[in-house]
Parts: C-alpha cells; sequence; structure tokens
C-alpha cells in the first residue's frame, strides 16, 4: 500500500477569469504563486516523493512548495479540452445549451470536441497508480482538479454526474492510499490543511 497525497497547482490568470485550461501551458498569477508561497507541506508528508504534472502550473507550485528531486508525468495532466480550451463554462452553456448538457450527462463517457473522455483520463491516472503500488513509496502529487475528482470517483464510486460525496477544498490536500493490482484507491484525509500555522506573537495573556 502506498500513500498519495494530491495537491492542486495554484492559481492562474485563466482561472482567475474562468477559462477552461486543460492541456494549455498556463503558468501560476501573481496572486497563485503568493497563495502557493504562504503554504507548507505538512511535517508528516515532507519526506514522501514528489511527482507533478508537466503543466508549468504545476511544476512551479511543486517547487514554491518545497519539492526535492521532482519527477513529473504526462498522466498527472489535466483532462484535454480540446476546442473548448480557452472557453468558460458560461460560454459554452450559452452556445451549446442542450448538447452540452447531454454530453455532460454521459459521465466517462464524456467527450469535448477534439479532447479526451473522463474515462481516458481514468484509464491513464490508474495506470500511474500501478506503477505506484509497484515501488511503494508514499508521494506527494502536484496535479490538477479533474485529476483529484477522478481519484475522489475511483475512491467512492461517484458517478462524476450527481452532486460530489465530499466537498474538496482546491486550496487543502486530499490523502488517498493505494493498494492492490488493479490499484484500488482509498480517501484517508481530505482537505488536508496547507496553511502555516499561526502561533501569534507575544506571550500569553499579553
Amino acid at each position: 500500500m502506498s500513500d498519495v497525497l494530491l495537491i492542486r497547482h495554484g492559481r492562474t490568470p485563466w482561472n482567475e477569469c474562468g477559462r477552461i485550461q486543460g492541456h494549455q501551458d498556463i503558468g501560476l498569477s501573481a496572486a497563485g504563486r503568493g497563495s502557493i508561497a504562504a503554504c507548507r507541506i505538512p511535517a508528516e508528508y515532507a519526506e514522501f516523493r514528489w511527482y507533478a504534472s508537466p503543466l508549468a502550473r504545476a511544476v512551479e507550485t511543486a517547487s514554491l512548495l518545497g519539492a526535492r528531486d521532482l519527477k513529473t508525468d504526462a498522466r498527472l495532466v489535466e483532462l484535454h479540452w480540446g476546442e473548448w480550451q480557452g472557453w468558460t463554462r458560461r460560454g459554452l452553456r450559452e452556445h451549446h445549451g442542450e448538447a452540452l448538457a447531454e454530453n455532460e450527462a454521459r459521465g466517462l463517457a464524456f467527450r469535448p470536441p477534439g479532447g479526451e473522455s473522463p474515462g481516458e483520463l481514468r484509464l491513464r491516472l490508474l495506470a500511474w497508480l500501478a506503477d505506484l503500488c509497484a515501488v511503494g513509496e508514499p508521494v506527494v502529487a502536484i496535479t490538477h482538479k479533474g485529476v483529484i475528482q477522478m481519484a475522489l470517483a475511483l475512491a467512492t464510486g461517484w458517478d462524476l454526474v450527481s452532486r460530489p460525496p465530499v466537498r474538496l477544498d482546491w486550496q487543502c490536500a486530499q490523502l488517498f492510499s493505494v493498494a492492490g493490482a488493479p490499484p484500488r484507491l482509498r480517501a484517508e484525509r481530505l482537505n488536508v490543511s496547507l496553511a502555516v500555522p499561526d502561533i501569534g506573537s507575544g506571550e500569553a495573556g499579553a
């Protein structure tokens, strides 16, 4: 069994205006860098091996969090949104309406034009998890919202269409364990705070 601590990258300019990024290689915004720089990995996970999606926003987040001997893996990249990369969700609903809703209702078979389906993302995530099981080392992985949502789906049986069973805080880390062949995920500790503890100032009672 291996522990896997998944963390979403910091905010980018596209996050801040609601644009879908997918495979677009967008770096962190100034606010995103500042937010991540104010975070740290809890001490109990500090010696985990580091992985990241190869996209700039994930690699930069890992660096700001103090990653050592970082390995990148393309299987940790966000869902490819094809022709819809750069759109906002509001724009998609205004232009595609009912057709978009029907596509979204397909769950794992949802597919943006020219993109990939969540089912395909699921397969590449499972392949990465299988490799982790073979090595047996605990890891921290800086990745993307869609990948972490897929991990939650694997751990809980969530269908990706209904309301998520747990509300994830994207400024926190999500701890899973993985074991077996094929690999099976279990949610161990969700919404792990990355905030630096405020120890206050001055003497007690001052």
